[in-house]
């Protein structure tokens, strides 16, 4: 009698898990639950996707949302794959590329979610942690290499500065800037702008935006 009820519990486990494992499965978008830790050196883009990479799994090829700056730069919004992408609850945030960078795109707090399912901190939270490294344009382009706008693209945590974006679309104001997902302002501090404690400083954490390719 015994085993059956184990059996018939372990059953019932199962049963209740697997939405929430089909959701998981089919994430395809994700704010990281952390950083690196080294502020705004994310060891280059080969290290910030290895970061997404690691906490995406799931089978797919996970790519950070940056911008490059210099010879040779780098667009975020052209090594992110074509779309649709998902939240880890399954709500779809974009449907395309062109729909990611308007105003009909789907990311709030609430749909910005980490690679856990979790709501990140925002304006009004302590700590606030909304400020996402994108070192991009609005229009998740690279910026002209007069002026440093990704912490030398992400291999620095002091000298330098990075673009940062609201994932909460929440700022100072009601400008377009403060409530922008990806190009808000860049960042600033005492440790020269790409620190840890610089990023912490204005409202961030060095957190990224993650999206599957595949």
């Amino acid at each position: 009698m015994k085993c059956n009820l184990l059996f018939i519990a372990a059953l019932g486990f199962v049963a209740w898990g697997a939405p929430a494992t089909a959701q998981q499965s089919a994430m395809t978008f994700f704010v990281t639950s952390a950083g690196p830790g080294k502020g705004a050196d994310l060891g280059g883009l080969e290290g910030a996707d290895r970061h997404c990479q690691t906490l995406g799994g799931g089978g797919k090829t996970w790519r950070a949302y940056l911008s490059t700056q210099g010879a040779n730069p780098v667009n975020a919004r052209d090594r992110i794959g074509r779309g649709p992408w998902q939240n880890a609850k399954g709500e779809v945030i974009a449907t395309s590329v062109d729909d990611l960078h308007s105003a009909n795109n789907k990311i709030t707090k609430q749909t910005a979610l980490s690679e856990k399912g979790d709501v990140i901190n925002g304006r009004g939270d302590q700590p606030n942690r909304h400020d996402i490294l994108t070192g991009s344009t609005p229009e998740g382009r690279a910026f002209p290499a007069d002026k440093d706008m990704t912490c030398k693209n992400y291999t620095s945590s002091t000298e330098g500065s990075v673009m940062l974006g609201h994932h909460d679309r929440n700022g100072l104001d009601d400008s377009a800037a403060s409530k922008s997902w990806n190009s808000s302002h860049p960042s600033r501090g005492a440790g020269g702008g790409c620190a840890q404690t610089d990023l912490r400083g204005t409202g961030g954490d060095g957190l990224l935006y993650c999206f599957a390719t595949n």
